[in-house]
């Protein structure tokens, strides 16, 4: 059937170390009318290069709730690194592209779906502050979701599958602050899932920092005051559900278990 082409595909696609964008932009069948109407989902670099898997799961997970899942024509980076180290007259330079580039999509009012929260913060969170006043910035910044908020806001009655399973839910550090996590919650509940929401601060990757040489000791004694030790404490069968590429990272490196997005999850129970 469709799904187990695409999936066949999406598989060779990664195995040939295809980006999310070179493969979604072969995909053999047309894209679904869809009866929400359309979203563009946003390939953000780490999903789009390290994890297309995810980005493939989130295209799944849209169109079963019915929307039309198109990508922006052009490559666009959020340039969320920029901030982190004080290059802010480039990421407005990058941010202005990204404005001019989806200009018409913005003041259509098509949701954009951004599956990194870090990349997603900066559409609701710099953005308006670094355009103030500028209307597309603000339309932007309102249309942006993280994936549970589309499902929950924009399709309130879709049937999730059911997942019966327990879970660990890290919950990255962007996505608490800026976003909150009651949408990522409810999604998870209604998937069926045995939730517990750690209360373990920041992984201690947070971004490059954890990467970097200098600061690596550091970064591990925050993820050991309590997330690490959760994870490598869970059952085999207990599902780690972290949305940040990150918090994922982190436990993948240090705890030996490979940390799932909610895309991903919700891709399992699928029919």
């Amino acid at each position: 059937g469709r799904l187990s082409t695409h999936m066949q595909s999406v598989g060779e696609a990664m195995a040939i170390g295809r980006t999310f964008r070179e493969s979604f932009a072969q995909r053999q069948s047309p894209v679904k009318p869809g009866e929400r109407g359309r979203v563009l989902l946003w390939p953000d670099t780490f999903n789009d290069h390290f994890h297309p898997e995810t980005s493939h799961a989130a295209v799944e997970v849209l169109e079963a709730a019915g929307f039309a899942v198109e990508i922006p024509r052009e490559r666009l980076c959020c340039g969320r690194p920029l901030y982190d180290y004080g290059f802010l007259d480039l990421a407005v330079r990058m941010l202005r592209r990204i404005l001019h580039a989806l200009r018409d999509e913005i003041r259509a009012g098509t949701p954009i779906v951004v599956l990194e929260p870090s990349c997603a913060a900066v559409f609701r969170d710099e953005l308006p502050g670094l355009f103030p006043g500028d209307q597309d910035a603000l339309r932007l910044s309102a249309q942006t979701f993280l994936l549970s908020e589309i499902l929950e806001k924009k399709a309130p009655d879709f049937r999730f599958p059911t997942v019966a399973r327990r879970a660990l839910v890290q919950g990255h550090c962007h996505h608490k602050a800026v976003f909150g996590m009651n949408e990522e919650e409810q999604v998870l509940k209604k998937l069926g899932l045995d939730i517990e929401v750690l209360d373990a601060g920041c992984c201690g990757m947070a971004g490059s920092f954890g990467f970097e040489k200098e600061h690596y000791d550091l970064s591990v004694k925050v993820g050991e005051r309590a997330l690490l030790p959760a994870v490598r404490l869970a059952a085999a069968d207990t599902l780690i559900v972290a949305d940040g590429f990150s918090c994922r990272e982190q436990i993948s490196q240090l705890a030996g278990r490979e940390a799932l997005h909610l895309a991903d999850v919700i891709r399992m129970a699928l029919p």
